[in-house]
């Protein structure tokens, strides 16, 4: 009879969601959901797991990041459990590698380098330690190990800080202004007279620019965008609200009403508590 007393065990920590995942994965009595799935199958949970942790820190709700830090982790377990399965890697070796990196890419607080410099120079050196692991793998180019599946933008950026660090950048933000304007009136043309794959090629470059905007800019345009995103979706909420107390709804409005109702919206926020 297998023995649950780890299972139950409300202190058991890591252990025990090492073991409650060890079980549910278990071919003969475990879950017939969990059983079936693989890396591919749970990558998408990770994502959006990761996703919710971010949504949680923006509205600044600690009750529930508590819980979706613990989703979080959980994918980490579910992940290295297949690992071990398969004979890949296991939990431990995975926390000893994590350990590893971080006191070798932090010579500063575990080694005798000292702590006296800037945080720009000491993630300079930290991108110059990744390079030279890199070196020692497959991994030898420039851009190689930029994540594929990383949210576009963000991809965009880490992929302009890699050839930033060989020089390969503008060494002043208006000339990342005047290269929009460029890409935005080429998008113009491709609109009017090139096919649809080429506007959308187009369109891609001009969104390529915008993202290293915010690099030489100091912004990250993941975290501006889903600040834009709130926004948007709060003032549109208050034209909803609006019309609600009219009788309407938007559909039932124009254009014209709806802006008004956005300006006021706009002018509200502005207007101190």
């Amino acid at each position: 009879m297998t023995d649950d007393t780890l299972i139950h065990d409300p202190n058991g920590g890591l252990e025990r969601l090492l073991e409650i995942m060890r079980r549910l994965r278990d071919p003969k009595t475990g879950c017939p959901w969990d059983i079936e799935q693989d890396f591919d199958s749970i990558a998408p949970y990770t994502i959006e797991e990761a996703y919710e942790v971010a949504d949680a820190i923006a509205r600044k709700d600690w009750a529930e990041l508590e819980g979706e830090l613990g989703d979080l982790l959980l994918q980490t377990v579910y992940h290295t459990q297949m690992g071990s399965e398969a004979g890949l890697f296991s939990f431990d070796t995975v926390v000893k590698s994590v350990a590893d990196k971080m006191v070798s890419r932090h010579p500063h607080v575990f080694g005798d380098e000292s702590r006296d410099k800037s945080a720009e120079q000491q993630t300079a050196d930290w991108e110059k330690i990744k390079a030279a692991e890199r070196a020692g793998t497959a991994q030898a180019r420039t851009l190689d190990g930029v994540a594929i599946g990383l949210p576009a933008l963000t991809r965009a950026v880490k992929l302009q800080k890699r050839a930033a660090r060989v020089g390969f950048d503008w060494p002043d933000t208006s000339q990342v202004i005047d290269k929009i304007q460029e890409e935005a009136a080429e998008l113009v043309e491709a609109r009017e007279t090139l096919s649809q794959t080429e506007v959308e090629a187009e369109y891609g470059d001009l969104l390529f620019v915008v993202a290293n905007l915010g690099r030489h800019l100091g912004v990250d345009p993941e975290t501006a965008l889903r600040g834009t995103n709130a926004k948007f979706t709060r003032r549109f909420e208050a034209i909803e609200d609006a019309l609600s107390t009219m009788g309407k709804s938007p559909s039932d409005s124009t254009l014209e009403e709806m802006d008004r109702l956005w300006d006021a919206a706009k002018l509200g926020e502005a207007k101190p508590n």
